[in-house]
């Protein structure tokens, strides 16, 4: 062989080899903090399809428990340190975390991307100032389920807008400790988005607040006294035991096993429940409103789970391909194919709700669509407040003194303190964290 043809060939496996390390250079891992809910596991399962599609990107999933999720996301996302190229967060993060420029504005999104199909309450809620900061997975409200075998062999007829009144009477009603069922599952485990997203709208609707207009903290008024009593006692009374450390997941795992006579918790579990594949009663649940007192105002939370690009993160191009392949019309259509179309995110597009198939498999659709656009966060209790947030005050303190509070009212339930003890202590906090920000006058 001809040493210029020796040369030639060597020069040109060199080529070949630098190529091929280009391409392993180019291929970029997407890092995903992701909550461990049903429909976030799921995404998981099914994610392999946008790595075929997209082969030059990898993802790395980091799934966690929701306080956890909170803490370590609120932890990257202040300290710039760009261990995550996607974060799922919520309608309290965004808009606050979007105004600090931390996070990579939604805009330039694909013409087949169909933005306009998103719910626009769930668009609003991940906003700032008209700039969208994340796309919305799926889109809650909060409800009532209940099983109906149980209430017809106990002649009970739930209404369309239950009080809490009738819901206590029902729980009383629908307890059988000895055959391990319980009249009601609500939140215990403790958090500013565990219980206390439950137990605020507990206090919007006893007629409770926060604050009142000069940020002066009001748990120790007679509303929240009242509003806190009330759920300890029926927890106590006809909850299952240990409810202090139940959080969604541990409800939704109560409810479809068949162990709740009742649970008034987020709409999204409704696709879960009425799903004969993961639920052990999907042909016994009903469903109503989330239950009302003093007033509506409040009675019923709006919130979403959404995908968010960090500022920090190194790989922002593919973490955008990745987010819009989450939240499409395409990855509803994949959930629908592998869970039925019961089970598809709800309350983010249009178009899923026009479908027929949705509406047949999810005789609940209008219903929970009706309460997402119905919830208002910036009318959320009876007296008028300075925040704005159904189940959390909109303010960045809110994450400490929320989760404070949360403690002190799941101490009561486990029977640690007593609830005036526990509110007392919630107050103190509170108060402190809206002086220490300047905003009490």
């Amino acid at each position: 062989m001809k040493p210029a043809f020796r040369t030639a060939l060597r020069l040109l496996g060199a080529g070949v080899v630098a190529a091929a390390g280009a391409s392993v250079v180019h291929a970029q891992t997407v890092t995903i903090a992701m909550l461990n809910n049903p429909d976030m596991i799921e995404l998981k399962k099914l994610s392999p399809a946008f790595e075929k599609a997209n082969p030059g990107i990898k993802l790395n999933w980091v799934i966690l428990e929701e306080n956890v999720l909170r803490q370590r996301a609120t932890t990257d996302i202040t300290t710039n340190s760009g261990q995550f190229d996607v974060m799922m967060i919520g309608t309290f993060e965004a808009p606050q975390w979007g105004k600090r420029g931390w996070l990579v504005p939604m805009t330039n999104l694909p013409a087949s991307y169909d933005l306009e199909d998103v719910v626009k309450t769930a668009r609003d809620g991940l906003s700032y100032n008209g700039t969208l900061f994340a796309l919305p997975f799926y889109v809650e409200s909060s409800m009532t389920y209940y099983r109906k075998d149980l209430f017809d062999a106990k002649g009970l007829k739930m209404p369309e807008q239950p009080t809490y009144d009738q819901i206590a009477q029902f729980a009383d009603k629908l307890t059988d400790k000895s055959a391990g069922t319980y009249g009601i599952c609500l939140r215990g485990k403790a958090g500013w988005g565990e219980n206390m997203a439950y137990v605020t709208t507990v206090v919007n609707t006893f007629g409770g607040r926060w604050f009142d207009e000069k940020w002066h903290a009001q748990l120790t008024t007679p509303e929240w006294k009242k509003a806190v009593n009330f759920y300890v006692d029926m927890l106590k009374k006809d909850g299952p035991p240990g409810a202090s450390s139940n959080g969604f997941n541990e409800n939704l795992t109560l409810m479809s096993s068949g162990k709740c006579g009742m649970w008034i918790d987020a709409t999204v579990a409704a696709g879960i429940l009425f799903n004969k594949q993961q639920s052990q009663v999907a042909d016994k649940i009903g469903f109503a409103a989330a239950p009302t007192q003093v007033t509506p105002n409040g009675s019923h939370w709006l919130w979403s789970w959404a995908l968010a690009i960090p500022k920090s993160s190194k790989s922002k191009d593919s973490a955008q391909k990745f987010v819009e392949w989450a939240t499409s019309k395409e990855y509803i259509e994949l959930v629908a194919k592998d869970q039925g179309w019961a089970s598809v995110p709800s309350g983010t597009r249009k178009s899923t709700y026009a479908r027929p198939e949705y509406r047949a498999a999810a005789p609940f659709a209008d219903f929970v669509l009706k309460a997402i656009l119905s919830a208002d966060p910036t009318r959320p209790t009876l007296k008028p407040v300075p925040y704005t947030g159904i189940q959390f005050v909109g303010i960045p303190e809110f994450q400490s003194f929320g989760t404070v509070v949360g403690q002190n009212v799941s101490g009561a339930l486990a029977g640690q303190m007593s609830v005036d003890q526990a509110l007392t202590a919630g107050n103190a906090a509170a108060d402190r964290a809206v002086q220490q920000a300047g905003l009490q006058k």
